[in-house]
């Protein structure tokens, strides 16, 4: 071929190689969040891990640290400076309470997380469990599930008498809600803050409070209620512990629903009462 008919070729194939590249681009730019996006006022950051198909994105919360993870039954953003979730959120569903008899599996490190979570041996020998932000009970549904809450980035040191007395309490009325309405929306966490005690040689934060935020929409209706607990046992009924959202929200820097329109996601967060949300 000659030389004046090569040129015009090469040019034509660079530029359909440039506008296939610019088309890419633009394509990975539309399906990459931008963590620099506000949303609602509120810049919601995420790492590289991808949505799975069990993740209502929509209801997840803001993320004070930029370390969202993404697993098959929950999502988590990850604090590295207390060494723990800063929040665990995830759908519980009315098909998903079930019991089933699965072996415990050991504790390990998540993988996912960036900054690596905290081992499982600074727990060893101080005094505290190894408390299940979402509850191993919650996820029976497939031994995956089951086997994904022993990460160490789900857990968080309880006083053994807490963990199995009236936060065990909680879990279990938020399975009995789960049934009733059809399925719950969850989020939990420590209110991690500083001074905290640590424990172990990479200094895991024990939180003193813990805190867990419910959202149903069954009936056509959205609603809200918030527990936030001392991190001491308790014979207290729940609703003892109710409070708003927004209280929550004050401690932790967390915007829990930044996707919901403002004017409707400021009353549900101001509710500090439990009338809507039936404890029988």
């Amino acid at each position: 071929m000659k030389r004046n008919k090569i040129y015009p070729l090469l040019v034509l194939l660079i530029g359909a190689a440039f506008i296939v590249y610019e088309k890419y681009s633009e394509n990975e730019k539309a399906n990459t969040y931008n963590p620099n996006v506000e949303v609602h006022g509120t810049k919601k950051q995420t790492t590289n891990s991808t949505l799975k198909p069990l993740t209502n994105n929509y209801y997840l919360p803001s993320s004070t640290t930029g370390q969202i993870v993404h697993h098959e039954g929950y999502s988590l953003s990850y604090h590295e400076a207390f060494e723990q979730a800063e929040w665990v959120a995830y759908e519980l569903k009315k098909n998903q309470v079930v019991y089933t008899d699965f072996k415990r599996p050991y504790f390990e490190q998540d993988k996912a997380v960036t900054t690596e979570s905290a081992h499982w041996r600074n727990y060893k020998k101080s005094g505290y469990d190894r408390g299940h932000l979402c509850p191993a009970a919650d996820r029976k549904y497939t031994k995956a599930a089951f086997t994904e809450t022993f990460l160490t980035s789900n857990i968080s040191p309880q006083e053994h008498k807490f963990n199995a007395g009236v936060w065990n309490r909680l879990e279990q009325k938020v399975r009995y809600w789960a049934k009733k309405y059809d399925g719950v929306y969850v989020i939990t966490g420590g209110i991690l803050e500083n001074g905290l005690k640590a424990i172990g040689t990479e200094d895991v934060a024990v939180p003193n409070y813990f805190y867990k935020i419910l959202l149903d929409n069954s009936g056509g209706t959205t609603k809200m209620i918030a527990f936030l607990m001392p991190h001491k046992d308790s014979n207290k009924p729940l609703y003892e512990f109710v409070v708003s959202v927004d209280e929550i929200e004050k401690r932790t820097g967390i915007d829990f629903f930044p996707e919901l329109e403002d004017s409707k996601e400021n009353a549900l967060e101001a509710v500090t009462t439990y009338k809507k949300w039936s404890f029988r």
